[in-house]
């Protein structure tokens, strides 16, 4: 066969790879990779390389690419490709060539050394990567004798550059071992060898970093090096005098980074805790860098001192159980603590001045929870010694936490303020956690610095300090119950006292008074105190979010007591919703807080007040609702249709019984009269439905309307009783004209609730009719367009079988044709549709027995649906959703079991069917299994599960690891 010369790269995955993989062509490939400037092109050559990789000729070219005449990028190349055929192929390798490949290898690395670095790090990973599928019987002392042959003085290349190859090779060696493919067996015995090999790799590494005519590239290199080794869980008391002098490095700016990398990695290792004798001999080592990192700080030296806050940080974090259980030196350790604190407190902002302080958090909690789980007597001790730097600790990140001036913070960009902002939320959640330490002295602490700062005439504090103080009551308010608090009425009593010049201290004030809305709630005395700040902050604009969701938290909590301030804060909502001061998402959350606070006034008063809230968005609805439709005048109608819905969404006037999920749902009764809620949707029913005719095309206004309605029954409940047949009616139409999911949610809703009433089943199982009628035709039509409609029709049928299986009974119902468009919603590629179809399957087989129609369809067209269940196991959908087919399979075991019997051999008789990846014994044996289990539910999916990765041919691959 003659050899074709045509371009590698455009070759393409058909060409014949026997033929293509040479040398020649792999140049031209690599060039084209390089330099071509079509995308295309350099695509195409990349997956002929990756091609040519794994092919056998690699063996061959990958050694003529390493050629002194060749170009780095080709060489580097050829030691990729050496690198994945020893790595991913080492079974081709015959037992016989290992020692000449060994040898190949370790004349390339030397030749190398002074070569290009890029080639001479692949070389020595494929070096690496020989060795760990030699050791520990092919090559037992594959690291000494790497250390032996480099240092032989026969060779061509300078000490310097043989001692760099040597740390090179040895620094990959462990890393290539972490990301190595070995079997598991393999790695445990891979793992004690070379924990015994670094008996000829820590003697080397010391000798080097200590003797003083080595050059600064070979200490960086030899911490390299042993930074790589320690994270093999070599014994730390081995590390010892390589530790010392990697501290002793530290004083070497070029080594420093280095330097902290290998401290920090041999520390961290969770086989440290074991060797005590050892961390305790750390500490003095940490301690004694204070000084370089106060000179760090003072000269704002931000990398130094983040390295040496990293090293306290890891020995603390890692260590404070083992430390702590050393009571004699607890001294020590406390010395460490401190110098922690002192990393926590380090001057400046973050994360503008320094990056340190944020280390430092997750070491108080660690530690906190290691002197918390000590027993008794320890415990007491222990927080005897603590509890003054915890308190510390709150006084420094309150400091951490205040805001730099208000000129300083205009400079900052918006990464870097909201950057501050997560911070200032990881000290939040730190101080909540102190709490558990300090307890209710914690909050008394504050409100004293609180009171100082606000009472004292003599030194004048800035907004910041305030702010601070406010910020850590609110983060421990916020998710500690301080009900029992005898500090917080005074607090109350401080807030109107601050003079509130600056928008971040009117947010905290603000966020503090929501905070406290449940200790207002039992304490309705105090509300009056902070009410008026809450209303004047809801007129400013930079306020919105704090001050819009304070007052819901209030009117939310406090409800029962606020009727005496309704008219004043219903006053002044309205001022500030005609006014438009705040976007769309804060109105709604005003509304939502008005229907909380409407909730517990007497129904003439609720609607006198809704009257006079909602009739200027009625009156400009009017408006709107004749005009013609256009893209401004819909957002307005949008706008107006949530904040009714929001209102509706929280106004009730009655109590819910406790189990809202319960087959009956029920309410208790409205003393007072109508539903205040019915009474205004029965007033602006008309209007509603004059702005429907004209939008009815048009899915999110469609979807507004709905929302008012649907909330509105979530909330009432039986109470909305007298709307449901005109409701029933103007969905119908709706419906009809324009089908829409929002639609069929809402009529499901209807179903949820009111089917089972004698007086309301006539409308809803018209209107059932009705849209189950419409929904039939679009699927005539096809509804492969309408994925979100047919999701909400089979939740619709399932909500009906669920609730009422009467509607099912009527004639006008043409279940034949329901049973096979859900069938056909089984195929959709969308998974909701898929999930809400086998939803409607797992509803509507357990009533063969009692719905004759039902009966009659599963029996005529049960194998219909057997086939597509089968199908969509054997690979056609997604496999997340297999639980789903197997509620499926399990339902017709159970409810259909002699259908399903005969069903189910006759479906995977075909050969192929539902996969040509299975044999026929495979789909015996898997009906057999599931024809067995009709009790347990869990077991059936199993053997979905197992059967979809065999159709697939992904059993017993990676792929199934997390599945």
């Amino acid at each position: 066969m003659e050899r074709r010369e045509e371009q590698p790269g455009a070759a393409g995955a058909g060409a014949a790879p026997a033929l293509d993989f040479t040398v020649e062509n792999v140049e031209k490939a690599l060039h084209q990779l390089y330099y071509d400037p079509s995308i295309e092109n350099k695509n195409l050559a990349q997956k002929w390389l990756m091609q040519a990789q794994v092919s056998p000729q690699a063996w061959h070219f990958s050694w003529q690419l390493l050629q002194p005449d060749k170009v780095p990028e080709i060489q580097y190349f050829g030691a990729s490709a050496l690198h994945i055929k020893i790595s991913r192929y080492w079974s081709d390798i015959p037992t016989d060539q290992y020692e000449s490949l060994k040898a190949q290898l370790f004349t390339q690395i030397t030749r190398f050394a002074s070569g290009s670095k890029i080639v001479l790090t692949r070389l020595c990973v494929a070096l690496a990567s020989l060795a760990l599928s030699m050791m520990p019987d092919a090559w037992p002392c594959a690291v000494a004798d790497m250390v032996r042959l480099f240092q032989a003085e026969d060779s061509p290349v300078d000490g310097q550059g043989r001692c760099l190859a040597l740390l090179e090779l040895l620094t990959v060696l462990p890393e290539e071992f972490q990301t190595s493919r070995l079997p598991q067996y393999r790695k445990g015995l891979v793992r004690a060898s070379l924990a015994v090999e670094c008996g000829a790799v820590f003697p080397l590494l010391e000798q080097l970093l200590q003797q003083p005519s080595s050059p600064s590239c070979v200490r960086q290199k030899v911490l390299k090096c042993f930074s790589s080794w320690v994270q093999l869980e070599v014994p730390l008391q081995d590390c010892e005098a390589l530790i010392h002098a990697a501290f002793t490095a530290l004083q070497d700016s070029e080594l420093f980074d280095s330097s902290v990398e290998a401290i920090v990695n041999a520390i961290s290792q969770p086989d440290a805790q074991r060797y005590v004798n050892t961390l305790l001999k750390l500490i003095p080592l940490v301690l004694g860098l204070q000084e370089q990192l106060r000179q760090a700080v003072q000269n704002g030296d931000m990398e130094t001192s983040h390295g040496i806050c990293r090293i306290a940080v890891a020995l603390g974090e890692n260590h404070s159980r083992a430390l702590l259980d050393q009571v004699e030196h607890w001294q020590s350790f406390l010395a460490l603590v401190n110098m922690i604190m002192f990393c926590t407190g380090i001057p400046g902002h973050y994360p503008v001045n320094e990056t340190t302080s944020s280390l430092t958090l997750t070491f108080w909690y660690t530690l906190q929870d290691d002197i918390l789980s000590f027993e008794a007597e320890k415990q007491a001790v222990y927080q005897q010694v603590y509890r003054p730097v915890y308190f510390q600790l709150v006084d420094v990140l309150l400091h951490k936490a205040q805001f730099p001036s208000d000129e300083e913070y205009g400079f900052w960009s918006s990464d870097e303020k909201e950057q501050f902002r997560i911070y200032r939320v990881d000290i939040s959640d730190t101080l909540m956690y102190v709490y558990e330490m300090l307890g209710a002295e914690l909050l008394s602490n504050l409100y004293d610095k609180l009171g100082r700062v606000l009472t004292s005439s003599e030194e004048p504090y800035s907004w910041q300090h305030t702010e601070a103080l406010l910020y850590g009551f609110q983060s421990i308010a916020e998710t500690i119950d301080v009900n029992y608090s005898d500090v917080v009425p005074g607090l109350i009593g401080l807030i109107p006292r601050i003079s509130i010049s600056n928008v971040q201290l009117a947010d905290t004030v603000m966020f503090t008074i929501g905070a406290l809305s449940e200790w207002l709630a039992d304490h309705p005395v105090m509300i009056n105190s902070v009410l008026p700040l809450v209303l004047h902050a809801l007129g400013n604009p930079e306020l919105s979010v704090s001050s819009v969701s304070t007052l819901k938290k209030i009117c939310r909590e406090c409800k029962y007591d606020l009727p005496p301030y309704a008219a004043n804060i219903v006053a002044v909502s309205q001022d500030v919703l005609m006014k438009q001061i705040h976007k769309t998402s804060q109105c709604m959350w005003l509304m939502q807080a008005l229907g909380f606070l409407l909730s517990a006034l007497q129904v003439e008063e609720i609607l006198k007040n809704l009257h006079s809230l909602i009739s200027p968005y009625i009156q400009q609805l009017e408006k709107l609702a004749e005009e013609i439709p256009n893209p401004s005048n819909k957002l307005a109608i949008v706008h107006i249709l949530g904040l009714l819905s929001n209102l509706f969404t929280t106004l009730d006037v009655s109590h819910h019984e406790d189990d809202h999920e319960g087959p009956e749902l029920r309410k208790l009764p409205v003393p007072q009269g109508p539903n205040p809620v019915v009474v205004v949707l029965q007033q602006v029913f008309q209007l509603i439905q004059k702005v429907l005719s004209k939008w009815l095309n048009d899915a999110q206004v469609v979807e507004a309307v709905c929302a008012i309605f649907e909330k509105s029954v979530k909330t009432l409940l039986d109470d909305f009783a007298p709307m449901v047949p005109q409701l029933c009616e103007m969905l119908g139409r709706m419906y009809s004209t324009i089908p829409q999911a929002s639609a069929l949610d809402l009529t499901r809703q209807l179903v949820h609730i009111f089917a089972h009433e004698p007086a309301h089943f006539p409308p809803i199982e018209a209107l059932f009719l009705l849209v189950t009628s419409v929904t039939l035709t679009l699927f005539q039509q096809g509804p492969r367009d309408h994925p979100d409609i047919v999701d909400s029709f089979m939740q619709l049928l399932a909500q009906a079988l669920k609730r009422k299986p009467d509607l099912f009974l009527c004639e006008r119902l043409d279940v034949k044709a329901v049973f096979q468009c859900a069938v056909l919603a089984l195929k959709f590629p969308e998974a909701p549709t898929v999930k809400a179809s086998c939803g409607f399957f797992t509803e509507l087989l357990p009533r063969c027995g009692e719905v004759e129609s039902v009966g009659k369809v599963v029996q005529e067209d049960g194998r219909m649906l057997l086939i597509a269940v089968l199908e969509a196991i054997g690979g056609q959908a997604s496999r997340s959703l297999m639980d789903c087919f197997a509620d499926i399979l399990f339902a017709l075991n159970k409810h259909c079991f002699s259908l399903l019997s005969m069903w189910i051999k006759e479906a995977l008789q075909p050969p192929g069917f539902p996969s040509a990846r299975l044999s026929p014994e495979q789909k015996d044996t898997f009906s057999q299994q599931i024809l067995r289990e009709r009790m347990n539910k869990r077991r059936v999916k199993e053997m979905v599960k197992e059967f979809t990765l065999l159709c697939r041919g992904l059993h017993g691959t990676d792929y199934t690891a997390d599945y």
